[in-house]
């Protein structure tokens, strides 16, 4: 695979590509079957056990455009995994704002974007073939059909990654607005919010051109959320 860059083990393939950023160019790809201290949003900790496919694609971006990107590039995960897999559902795939894949509604990857130098990061953890704990609310693709070979599904990845944020350069995220319509996981749903400013409550009502979360309150009108962590019910 062109452009990949394999290490044995590493504590966070975002965290090699941001120290190693003036060697890397558009496209590249770090990858690793051994991430020992993922990061996720805010600070979190994210969890790769053994079969988790872990990879950070370097693309020429700034982060300013990083929200919009998150989200093209779970839509690109999705047309990877299904592409792979066709036995799967035609809806079982989701996109949860603002950086999460769904399969059967849990987690199937995260999405984590950090700019660095004019470029950004795009770190990808997908659940291949995961043994997860009983009480996580996430899955494993595995557990839905035969997973493809890692290093197959990685090139799928970054193949539809790299289209879709060069989409996301030329035009913005208006051309993938009805592909994240019908697949996002919060639509007509009710959601409760935490943001910087508090707490928003109400209804799903679809993702903007700037990826932003439109959330229907109860008082009327529409909530317009640049970021915050998501419950959906």
């Amino acid at each position: 695979m062109i452009g990949l860059i394999e290490l044995p083990t590493c504590a966070s393939t975002s965290s090699w590509a941001i120290e190693h950023i003036a060697q890397l160019s558009h496209g590249s790809v770090v990858f690793t079957r051994k991430q020992t201290a993922g990061r996720g949003r805010e600070g979190r900790t994210w969890l790769a056990p053994e079969g988790t496919l872990t990879a950070s694609v370097v693309v020429d971006a700034s982060a300013a455009q990083a929200s919009a990107i998150a989200l093209a590039a779970g839509l690109a995960c999705i047309h990877a995994v299904a592409e792979a897999c066709p036995s799967l559902a035609t809806d079982a795939l989701s996109v949860k704002w603002p950086n999460d894949v769904l399969l059967g509604g849990r987690k199937l990857a995260g999405i984590l974007c950090e700019g660095t130098g004019g470029r950004l990061i795009i770190g990808i953890g997908l659940n291949r073939c995961a043994d997860l704990p009983a009480d996580l609310s996430a899955t494993s693709l595995h557990l839905h059909a035969v997973p493809p070979d890692d290093i197959v599904l990685l090139q799928s990845i970054r193949t539809y990654v790299l289209e879709a944020v060069g989409l996301c350069l030329a035009r913005g995220l208006a051309p993938l607005l009805p592909q994240l319509r019908a697949r996002d996981a919060l639509l007509g749903r009710s959601v409760s919010v935490e943001t910087r400013h508090g707490r928003i409550e109400g209804q799903g009502a679809g993702i903007d051109e700037s990826g932003r979360l439109l959330v229907v309150v109860p008082a009327g009108g529409i909530a317009t959320i640049d970021a915050g962590h998501v419950t959906a019910w």
